[in-house]
Formats: C-alpha cells, structure tokens, sequence
C-alpha cells in the first residue's frame, strides 16, 4: 500500500502529457468537408443481407468483398469448428518456432495447386504479404516500376525497400516500356502492380506487362486481391482472365475476400522467391500463424471453389445486370467487368450523404472521398456478390436510381 502511494503521488507530480491540437483539428476538418469515417456496427453474419445498428430491418450489402458469397458458407462455418476441436484456438507462435500445422501445410499446397505456381508462404494478411515482399528479395542495386495507382499495402512495402522506384501512370504500357529502359543498369528490375484495381474496378492489361517484361528480362509481381476468386472461368484470377495463367513469378492475395472473407494472405510463385521470403520477410517471422479455424475454412473455400465454379456464374450475371442497370439511368461509372462498380460522385459530402440515403432505403454502401481516392473523384464503391439474387440486384439498382434523383445526380 505505500508503495502504491508512494507510486500515485509521484505520478501526480508529473505534468500533464503534450496536448496535440492538430489532430483534435484533423478531425474536425474531415468531419466538415464529409471525408470524416464513421464504423456502421452489424450484428449478424455477414451476408447478402445484414442486421445494421440504427436500421429497424435487415440491409441489403453491397459493399462487401464477399464475392463468392462464402462468408456464412455453412461449409466452411463447419470446416472452422472442426479445426478449432482439432487444432486449437492458435498457436501462440511464429511460423518458423513452433507455428506451423499440417493445416498451414494443406493450405499451401492447396493455393499453390489453384495457382499452377511453385510453392506458396502465408502471412497474417496481404497487407503483411506486400509489405514483407520487397525488402526481402530486393536491394539498392535493383528496381521496382509501380502502377500509379497500385493499393496502399503496395506503396508501403515498396517504401520499405532500398531499390530505385520508379512509378509509370495507371496502365500505361509506353511508360512503362520507358521506365523499363531508363532503369536498364538495375540488377533486377521488377514490375509492381495490382490485377484489379480496388477503388476503380479495372484489370492491369498483365498479356502486354508480362510481353514487356520478357522483352526488357524484368519480373513481374502482381496483387490479386480483388480477382482471386473473381476473375477467369476457374476463378484463378486475372492470370486465367487475362491469359498468362503461369507467366506471372510472384502473385499476393488474400484470403479476407471471395476465399472466404476471415484473414490471411499469400505470396504463391517461384520456389527461389518463397524460398527466401520464409527466411527474411518480417511479416512472416514476427507475426503469429494465421489460426487454424480460419486456415481450415481458407482450404474449404479452396476446395469448393475447385469442385464447383457455379459461384463465378451468378456473380458475373449480378455485376453485368447491376452496371447496365445504373448505366441506362444516367450514372457515370468508371469502366470494367469485375464486381466493382464504382459509381462517380466527384463531392465528398455528396457521396456520404447519398450512402446515407441509400441506407435509410434498405441498401448498405460507403462513400468513398479523398485520402482512398483522389481528391474530386468521391465515390460510391458498389460491389457485387454471388449471394445476391436478380432481385437483390434490381432492388439495390431501384435504389440508387431513386436516391440519384432525389440528390440530383441523375436526371
């Protein structure tokens, strides 16, 4: 008890800690020009249609990565309890002490079967993928040429590495030809760049990147987090979609999306590549396992997905129906075929006050503004599921019509 006092009294003697206006500013601003983020909270499954906090029935949720509609798969659910009966909770250790199963093990092999590639290392995230890729493969004598618009996760891990960087504007294969020629002097050069772009839903034109590659001897590394499980009649991706299905040497994804929606990413490619990332990635060697349920579930997700692609079907119908849909109504959509379809607002407090109206209609979507996106080009990005039926898709499309008038957006 007296040193507790003792303890309390010193601490009472202490001046306050440094106040920090700035960011008490910070978010004062965000909230005034519309760009401040606010966390709905759902309390059920996630799901074509969700339980949201503040709405009196269920939403329909078409802002989720659940593209395959494998969230609540009652395969997977089951694959998940039996693991965590068999296996545990976690393992309370890095992969490389006394964290690796026989269930990280399938999971491996199993993405590096779906893949066609060497061998494949998992990490907590895809996040932690493109962060510890860079670094431990590349050094001051190499360089990286990165997509303009390549994903957050990418520009960091790319920051975390001594190699020259170089970035080409978003798909522009002459800039990259040249940028490929200007670092001509670098030991090993290396094309960086997302598969499908997160914010604007368009595909890396991969059949010319990977033709220039070859042409210039670089490497290629691409991030399909967004078309694994999306993309191709297999759903490999875009290497299946865009026709280069093994030509690619180092592809990250996620588990977090259509595989399943838990945690987890992957890099799968050349074995030199996993070999050396086992033994130098930070990620991997100072991040605990990925836990066994969501390692089981990740397999289930596989298999079914290889067993059966009827998923692919319906979710391409719902993204073609949904996006003529808005098209014929007067939306201005940024360009593609994936589940993506990013409908244009251009106005921060525009795009959350219409996702807001949309949700008071029944339809689950975010307003994305300015630090995700450039500043002037705020968004809707709506994104489809194999979960959702014809009717979802007219009804979510009924409501954007109807908020878009209401707003002024279309006519």
């Amino acid at each position: 008890r007296a040193l507790a006092s003792a303890s309390a009294a010193e601490a009472a003697a202490l001046p306050d800690a440094p106040q920090l206006p700035h960011l008490v500013q910070a978010i004062a601003d965000a909230k005034e020009q519309g760009t401040f983020k606010a966390e709905r909270v759902i309390s059920s499954p996630q799901r074509a249609r969700v339980s949201v906090e503040g709405s009196s029935s269920k939403v329909l949720n078409m802002c989720a990565n659940n593209y395959l509609g494998y969230c609540d798969h009652p395969e997977l659910i089951e694959a998940a309890r039996k693991a965590l009966d068999t296996h545990g909770v976690g393992l309370s250790s890095v992969r490389f002490i006394c964290g690796t199963q026989d269930l990280h093990k399938e999971l491996e092999a199993i993405i590096s079967k779906f893949h066609h590639t060497d061998d494949t290392i998992l990490y907590p995230s895809c996040f932690d993928a493109n962060a510890g890729l860079f670094e431990a493969i590349l050094t001051k004598e190499d360089a990286i040429l990165s997509d303009a618009l390549n994903h957050a996760s990418i520009i960091d891990g790319v920051r975390l590495c001594k190699a020259r960087r170089m970035r080409y504007e978003h798909n522009d294969m002459a800039a990259l030809e040249a940028a490929l020629i200007e670092s001509r002097d670098a030991r090993v050069r290396l094309i960086a760049t997302d598969s499908v772009f997160s914010m604007d839903g368009d595909v890396a034109p991969l059949k010319e990147i990977v033709r220039l590659a070859r042409k210039h001897d670089a490497l290629v590394m691409i991030d399909e987090c967004h078309a694994t499980g999306v993309l191709g009649d297999s759903g490999i991706g875009a290497t299946e979609a865009c026709d280069v299905l093994g030509q690619v040497d180092i592809i990250n994804s996620t588990l977090g999306k259509a595989m399943g929606g838990a945690s987890g990413g992957f890099t799968t490619g050349r074995q030199d590549v996993v070999d050396v990332l086992r033994q130098k990635a930070r990620p991997y060697l100072f991040s605990n396992t990925i836990a066994p349920p969501l390692v089981a579930a990740a397999t289930k997700a596989f298999e079914l997905l290889m067993a059966d692609p009827a998923p692919l079907v319906q979710l391409k119908s719902n993204a073609a129906l949904f996006r003529s849909r808005l098209e014929e109504a007067g939306f201005e959509l940024k360009p593609g075929n994936t589940a993506i379809v990013p409908v244009m607002l251009h106005d921060a407090a525009l795009a959350t006050k219409m996702a807001a109206l949309l949700l008071q209609k029944g339809v689950y979507v975010i307003g994305f503004s300015y630090p995700v996106v450039p500043m002037g080009a705020a968004r809707i990005r709506a994104q489809v599921s194999a979960a959702h039926s014809e009717a979802d898709i007219n009804f979510a499309a009924d409501m954007f019509i109807e908020s878009g008038r209401e707003l002024g957006v279309i006519s």
